[in-house]
């Protein structure tokens, strides 16, 4: 046994030294790499310098150039306007796709249509005021739910145009203002003859309704005042209990209480019913905090010079196997 020790322990310490070569070997190549790439950026410092300097130029141009901001209208469209609002806002991307900017100047009325570079509408998904008060809503939802996932149907184009509140995103390349855009934008929408129409007859309904329904609850009061004065001036009696089946005080009662709230939903609506598409509210000039906004002058003079020293490379390999092809053959 004592013969195979110094056997084993030279065995060891051969495959010591040959990690230690093959790691030192190992940093040899990188070094010889890194001052071979240090070599090479030398030789061709002047291409560099020209393609960082083009790329920098080419860059710079299209930060100024391409700014993107995000622009969001919230609205509400009334009188059953919906079908009609989304087909106006799908006629616009159109004619922005298309570069038509004779119309989206002289017929939408936007000042600067360059500046636009896409619209959209999307709804604000509220499924609790969808089916608020609305029991025919709830039980469509219930329907379709059944048939399919519950978000796929609070998001189905049947449903979700139903719901109050419709967002309208545009995408504009320079600061823009409501003057310039969003106040033409909606002119256009309420340009239509027939909801015009529409809008006057049913603001004048609906104060005809708030007038009505105040006239009601008035009358109520009458009656329950009228009844209140009949207890007082009765007869005092602990023991006498009040009863008259004609009456039927309760109900009137619940009428009262179901007019008013009527009543606050009506004034409500009547703040909207003046425009058949109405504005909420608008936010303006969002910056697309996109990877490539405002880093085109950084990206391009990297691209350039990576895009030099692929082709670099690739010609070297190419020679390389030419050369060996050529000298096998001979």
């Amino acid at each position: 046994m004592s013969t195979k020790v110094p056997q084993n322990s030279t065995d060891q310490e051969i495959d010591i030294f040959q990690l230690s070569k093959s790691i030192g070997n190992f940093f040899d190549r990188i070094n010889s790499s890194v001052f071979r790439s240090i070599q090479f950026f030398v030789k061709s410092w002047i291409v560099v310098l020209i393609l960082l300097v083009l790329g920098f130029g080419l860059g710079w141009y299209l930060d100024s150039n391409k700014k993107s901001f995000q622009n969001q209208v919230i609205v509400t469209p009334n009188f059953g306007s919906v079908d009609y609002l989304y087909s106006k806002i799908d006629l616009i991307q159109a004619k922005i796709a298309s570069g038509d900017t004779i119309f989206l100047k002289n017929v939408v009325g936007i000042s600067h249509p360059k500046a636009i570079k896409k619209i959209e509408i999307k709804p604000v998904a509220d499924v609790y005021k969808f089916i608020e008060d609305k029991e025919q809503n709830f039980e469509l939802i219930k329907l379709m739910a059944e048939v399919g996932e519950v978000k796929k149907v609070l998001e189905d184009n049947v449903t979700s145009k139903n719901y109050t509140f419709h967002t309208i995103s545009f995408v504009s390349n320079k600061l823009t203002n409501e003057k310039d855009v969003v106040e033409p934008l909606l002119k256009y929408l309420n340009s239509s003859e027939y909801f015009n129409k529409i809008q006057k007859i049913g603001y004048k309904n609906m104060e005809q309704q708030i007038a009505q329904n105040d006239t009601i609850i008035a009358q109520i009061d009458n009656v329950l005042s009228g009844f209140s004065k009949n207890v007082k001036n009765g007869p005092k009696n602990d023991k006498l209990v009040y009863y008259n089946e004609n009456t039927q005080l309760n109900d009137i009662i619940k009428t009262k209480q179901y007019l008013i709230t009527d009543q606050g939903k009506n004034r409500l609506k009547l703040v909207s019913f003046d425009k058949t598409i109405k504005e909420i509210n608008a936010t303006l000039n969002i910056n697309d905090n996109k990877i490539t906004n405002g880093n085109f002058k950084f990206l391009f003079p990297i691209l350039f010079v990576f895009i030099f020293v692929l082709i670099s490379l690739f010609s070297k390999f190419y020679k390389k196997q030419h050369t060996l092809h050529y000298s096998k053959t001979i």
